[in-house]
């Protein structure tokens, strides 16, 4: 029972690669069919992110898989074979733990990774390319994952800015549902921040830019509104939270403007996170009584205190993967003796028959109950005894220890 993981992520293969080799959700299923369909490969799942293409199989010939992935994508196998892992067992086992744990991130410890293999894994099963080891790989899989999240802190803190700015927000205002949120400009931060705090489920989202159109996009998929940037100086005393990013050379909020809207909200206190550089936010404005103004640096500040806070987390999850990995190995070693087991008992079982069947003929003749019992159960225990006496008897001086050790544990024998 081979049991690999092959594949390319971010560490091993750039952007140009990894673009080359991935797969859409819509013809996963397809893809899945096909490699098992036409390849020695018994079970398989693929799962494909912007930072990793990894195929997930039970073969004895992981070379075919990768072939079978550079032909896919009609790529030669040579341009793609200096970027591709391929790992057996124990090692597959280990880095399907670690990734859905996200240890094996370009994020440290994101939880992003976890739900994209439980798609995949939902994908194969609908196309019938999972089979008990998968399956039990990926039941033991998500089990560690959850065991990781929950007893250790390795999603816990902030390691991006945007989540760094939520951190902040929620420093002021616990919960924030009840929080009116205005992003200032509709770049890729503004984007990426818009997305955070939309997680929160805060009570209302402004996007202010200097064109609709653009923040339109942006408030449609959100959920939000929108507003120009000349709106600024009536309306922003509306908001507790403000998230700036724009490319503006010179401050677009001023310390009059800031003061003006804490007098509208009698004080009430107002978040507001720059992260443009240069400042969208004027410098004076952190002295305002009302006012919590945080900068880039500050949000650095959190970012790294995050890492190294998950950092701390992922040796404690390291740890728990390891004595995972063992159980598991432990499992699959025990399934590979299963066909052996089956064809002994099956031995015995034929055994067993065979001298029924002569007592019951026995029987049928007239003869005595207790010898004819007698004489089956000593052919029984002769004839199921007879494999290890003459293994014994036939061994060497230096097998003959060895075999007695063993011939002691299997029928537990002591003295």
């Amino acid at each position: 029972m081979h049991l690999f993981a092959l594949g390319v992520n971010h560490v091993t293969a750039p952007l140009a690669i990894r673009e080359n080799v991935a797969f859409q959700n819509e013809t996963l299923a397809e893809a899945l069919r096909d490699l098992t369909r036409h390849h020695e490969v018994k079970e398989a799942a693929i799962l494909s992110t912007c930072n990793r293409t990894e195929l997930y199989c039970h073969t004895d010939a992981p070379q075919m898989a990768l072939q079978w992935l550079a032909r896919y994508h009609h790529i030669e196998p040579q341009v793609i074979q200096p970027y591709t892992y391929s790992l057996p067992q124990q090692e597959a086992v280990r880095h399907a733990f670690r990734v859905a744990c996200g240890l094996d991130s370009m994020v440290l410890g994101e939880p992003q990774i976890l739900g994209q293999m439980k798609q995949a894994v939902k994908i194969a099963e609908h196309a019938g390319t999972l089979g008990t080891l998968l399956h039990k790989l990926f039941e033991k899989t998500f089990a560690v994952a959850k065991e990781v999240r929950t007893t250790t802190h390795i999603g816990a803190s902030s390691v991006s800015m945007a989540a760094a700015a939520v951190r902040l927000a929620q420093r002021i205002f616990g919960e924030l549902h009840d929080q009116r949120v205005l992003f200032v400009g509709a770049g890729e931060m503004i984007a990426l921040c818009a997305e955070h705090f939309a997680a929160q489920h805060p009570a209302s989202l402004t996007i202010a830019n200097r064109t609709l159109a653009r923040g339109a996009q942006l408030a449609q998929r959100l959920g939000g509104r929108t507003m120009l940037l000349g709106e600024l100086p009536e309306r922003l005393a509306e908001f507790d939270i403000v998230v700036t990013s724009t490319a503006s050379q010179l401050p677009i909020i001023g310390l009059g403007m800031v003061e003006r809207a804490i007098k509208a909200r009698r004080h009430r206190p107002m978040c507001m996170v720059d992260l443009a550089v240069p400042r969208d936010i004027e410098a004076e404005v952190a002295d305002l009584d009302d006012v919590f103004l945080y900068t880039v640096d500050d949000l650095a500040e959190i970012v790294q205190e995050g890492i190294g806070n998950r950092r701390q987390a992922a040796e404690q999850a390291e740890a728990i993967i390891n004595v995972r990995v063992d159980h598991f190995m432990r499992w699959l070693e025990a399934r590979e003796a299963v066909p052996t087991i089956r064809a002994l008992r099956d031995h015995a079982e034929r055994l067993r028959r065979h001298e029924v069947e002569k007592a019951q003929k026995a029987l049928r003749q007239g003869e005595d109950p207790h010898a004819v019992l007698e004489a089956m159960s000593q052919a029984l225990t002769n004839k199921l005894l007879h494999g290890p006496s003459h293994a014994l008897n036939q061994s060497r001086a230096e097998e003959r220890e060895r075999l007695e050790a063993l011939l002691r544990q299997m029928f537990q024998i002591r003295g």
